[in-house]
């Protein structure tokens, strides 16, 4: 697994606009104890509401590790960056990165990491040699989110999850299978990046043996009803064996993201066909809840929506970022 030391110093560059610094937005978001501020070069657009802190600061207050923390289009590392690359190697810092263009293809970083000792870390790049899954049980508890289409809150929702859990005590860990989930956690497998026969086994490895009342709270990626990214889905949903799913939903798309052709699956079907696939390593595999983003819409066109989906369903639902989530954690 990757592995990601903190505290970061959080690089937003020359951000279009706020959408363009999401990766560090998440990070600012759920794990602001881990970030000592934001650097911005002089034409950014973006604001994570965090202190503007020079690489020189940064170390002062024990900054390890500088995350790029943009997410701009095609996910190139742009010249304009490496100078500030080059002098954060410098100064002592780890890079980490969850581009699609690596760290490692700059030979100008490669070498200066070199000199200096320091780790150029790719969260897209799988970090150890690939493991077939076997679907045997393992020992503690797992919840993993899943989705009717892709990029509706699974990570949000698997962190307000962990939140929950862990304010009351109860004994639980995020663990993450994107990019964003592993600056957030500090650790994870990128499973877009993992060849399709070791996905399943990585996510074993990712979610191991535990104590009986342990948690792992598994993010999810795709939907098993997106043509696009079934196949990630399926095989994260059979390496990660949940005992409880908590199904994502927008209801307010007319169609599969990228998909205009293909309209949004129907919500029970989608629940009961991932029930069915997710039995395949785990026979009590069941739904606990529905988490709605409403981020866009107001308390009262949400509450009904939420209403009229727990009416259809019978499952608790909530927004569980906006609403907190407890009902899914009573649920479980």
């Amino acid at each position: 697994m990757i592995e990601i030391p903190h505290p970061y110093l959080l690089f937003i560059g020359d951000a279009a606009d706020q959408l363009a610094a999401k990766t560090a937005d998440g990070i600012a978001k759920w794990r602001p104890e881990w970030c000592v501020g934001q650097l911005r070069l002089p034409n950014c657009n973006a604001d994570l509401r965090m202190p503007d802190v020079s690489l020189e600061e940064g170390i002062a207050l024990g900054a390890q590790t500088l995350i790029v923390g943009v997410a701009n289009r095609g996910g190139v590392l742009s010249n304009d960056w490496l100078e500030v690359l080059e002098e954060a190697l410098d100064k002592g810092y780890h890079l980490a990165s969850g581009l699609h263009m690596r760290l490692q293809s700059s030979p100008r970083l490669v070498q200066r990491a070199a000199a200096q000792d320091k780790n150029l870390i790719d969260v897209r790049q799988p970090q150890n040699e690939p493991v077939i899954g076997n679907g045997k049980k393992r020992s503690g508890k797992r919840l993993l989110t899943v989705g009717t289409d892709c990029s509706l809150g699974k990570m949000f929702t698997a962190l307000a999850i962990e939140r929950e859990m862990t304010t009351r005590g109860i004994d639980a860990d995020f663990r993450a299978t994107g990019q964003t989930g592993i600056f957030i956690a500090g650790t994870g497998v990128s499973v877009d990046a993992v060849v399709a026969d070791f996905i399943s086994g990585a996510t074993e490895e990712l979610t191991p043996d535990n104590e009986p009342e342990h948690w792992d709270i598994i993010e999810g990626q795709g939907s098993l009803s997106h043509p696009s990214y079934a196949g990630v889905s399926l095989g994260l949903l059979h390496g990660a064996q949940p005992d409880c799913l908590v199904m994502c939903h927008d209801p307010w798309r007319p169609h599969m993201r990228g998909i205009p052709h293909l309209l949004l699956p129907d919500l029970k079907q989608c629940i009961e066909q991932t029930e069915i696939a997710g039995r395949l390593t785990n026979p009590k595999c069941r739904t606990i809840g529905v988490s709605i983003n409403t981020s866009a819409h107001t308390d009262a066109d949400a509450q009904e929506v939420l209403q009229s989906i727990e009416k259809e369903t019978g499952l608790p639902t909530v927004d569980a970022v906006r609403q907190g989530a407890g009902r899914l954690v009573d649920a479980i």
